[in-house]
């Protein structure tokens, strides 16, 4: 699996990562799902400390522990669960940060993160002291690196200003090409963007509209209706699917932009991690495929959340 540099940092990330939201909390199913994506060259592990109450993290250091130093971690931090743990709260807090990363520290049996995120962020948010808190972690050798997981261009502008992010990790797919208008901004800094949301909750993978809920099947999908989903999917099929899965197609698609240093796909099953590989290791997109693509799909902007 070919590795890219994260940002400015020296971290050198495979191009596609595993989002273990979806291991479950099954120690012998979650660790057949990260040894095959390490058999697959995958070394850019993706894990939040909201994911099951912290047992997500506790999971995924108590597999990597023997050769943590051959892996790159990644965590999140920000929403914070109440003591019923039925929900949780928002907490950009400095206090709260250098808090909360201690805890996950000692749920992934490890010594420092390479890659701290924000999980989520508004503009209302204490943004300079929460940089503050991510910049005295990094110099204390707690964390190697930080980002932000954020959809929302204010917010991505201000840290684009004021900090020295590495990473901005957004839902992207062929179905959701909103980042599209940030990723220029963020190449220009050096920052990288990292993608999860890929297939589109399965609607760009093999199985298509088969994975269509109800609710889709009513609503729609984002700005897509359902028979706009039908008519995009079978022209894709029809022009471009010749020698191509719609799984590669959807990976290679977010692949193919230079702000991209890797696309992080969830998988549920060893199944779906080396379906995912192989969609990753494949050819490519050339510039007419990807002009394409942009051709017949909706390129849409972020309404709200804009300066």
């Amino acid at each position: 699996m070919d590795k890219r540099t994260l940002g400015k940092s020296n971290l050198k990330v495979s191009k596609m990562g595993l989002g273990c939201m979806s291991l479950g909390t099954d120690e012998t199913h979650a660790r057949r799902i990260i040894e095959a994506a390490l058999e697959e060259g995958i070394n850019y592990f993706d894990t939040a400390d909201l994911y099951d109450f912290g047992e997500n993290e506790k999971l995924v250091g108590k597999t990597l522990n023997s050769i943590r130093e051959e892996v790159i971690i990644a965590t999140k931090v920000g929403n914070r669960w109440n003591d019923a743990k039925d929900g949780w709260r928002w907490d950009p807090s400095k206090d709260y940060i250098k808090e909360a990363v201690k805890d996950s520290l000692k749920r992934l049996h490890v010594e420092y993160i390479d890659l701290y995120q924000l999980h989520g962020g508004t503009i209302e948010d204490p943004i300079d002291e929460t940089i503050e808190a991510f910049e005295e972690l990094k110099s204390e050798g707690y964390i190697k690196q930080y980002g932000i997981s954020s959809i929302r261009p204010n917010v991505i502008t201000e840290y684009v200003k004021k900090s020295s992010i590495s990473s901005v990790m957004m839902q992207y797919s062929i179905l959701d090409r909103r980042p599209e208008e940030m990723m220029t901004l963020l190449e220009e800094n050096k920052i990288s963007v990292v993608t999860r949301g890929p297939l589109a909750k399965g609607l760009l993978s093999d199985k298509g509209l088969d994975k269509a809920t109800e609710k889709i099947k009513e609503e729609g999908y984002l700005s897509y209706s359902f028979h706009e989903l039908e008519e995009l999917l079978s022209s894709l099929k029809e022009k471009m699917l010749s020698h191509r899965s719609m799984t590669e197609l959807a990976i290679q698609y977010n692949l193919s932009h230079p702000a991209v240093a890797a696309v992080v796909p969830g998988a549920s099953s060893v199944e779906q991690v080396k379906e995912n590989a192989k969609a990753a290791k494949a050819d490519q997109l050339n510039f007419e495929e990807v002009e394409l693509i942009k051709h017949l799909s909706k390129f849409t902007k972020y309404e709200q959340h804009r300066s």
